[in-house]
C-alpha cells in the first residue's frame, strides 16, 4: 500500500502506555498512603515521570520521525 504508514498505530501505543504509566503511578500513591512503603512512593514517582516523558515524546513524534503535519497535504 503506497503512503501507509505505523505513525498512527505507535501514536495508540504511545498513548496507551501513558494510561497505563499515570494509572500505575497513581495506584502505587494510593497504596502507599498510610506511609509505612516508601517503595510505593518511589515506584509511584517513577512511573508518573515515565508517563510525563512519553507524553512529551507523543507530542514531539512528528519532529523525532522527521516530518510535519503540515506536510501531508
Amino acid at each position: 500500500m503506497a503512503g501507509s504508514s505505523l505513525v498512527p498505530f505507535h501514536r495508540v501505543l504511545i498513548a496507551a502506555a501513558i494510561a497505563f504509566c499515570a494509572g500505575f503511578a497513581w495506584w502505587m500513591f494510593t497504596r502507599g498512603d498510610g506511609g509505612e512503603s516508601v517503595a510505593y512512593q518511589v515506584i509511584g514517582v517513577v512511573f508518573a515521570i515515565l508517563a510525563v516523558l512519553l507524553a512529551v515524546y507523543l507530542w514531539n513524534l512528528g519532529r523525532f520521525l522527521g516530518y510535519d503535519d503540515r506536510d501531508r497535504g
